[in-house]
């Protein structure tokens, strides 16, 4: 049986928990900052106009990112698309 003093080496390198970084910064994150940014100074009845090209990622992936976070905030937002633009608006809550 090896004796208790004996240190057993560490399999991963170690940090203070302090510089942990915290929370998720996904590809995702700028786009969805700038939508919300923007829907929440846009008047009732109005749609963003975001042209497809400044899309860093699909139109699918970054509607979905934007669900995620609406859902999560209780936030309701509507999209459409076609070939050229995503639009987003605010959705009146019933």
């Amino acid at each position: 049986m090896a004796a208790r003093s004996q240190k057993i080496p560490m399999n991963f390198r170690t940090m203070a928990q302090g510089d942990v970084p915290h929370g998720r910064n996904g590809k995702h994150k700028e786009i969805v900052t700038r939508i919300l940014s923007d829907l929440d100074q846009v008047a009732d009845g109005t749609a963003l106009k975001v042209p497809l090209l400044e899309l860093a990622q699909s139109k699918e992936k970054v509607r979905s990112a934007l669900n995620r976070v609406t859902r999560k905030a209780g936030r309701t937002v509507a999209t459409a698309s076609d070939a050229t633009f995503l639009y987003i608006w605010n959705e009146k809550t019933r």
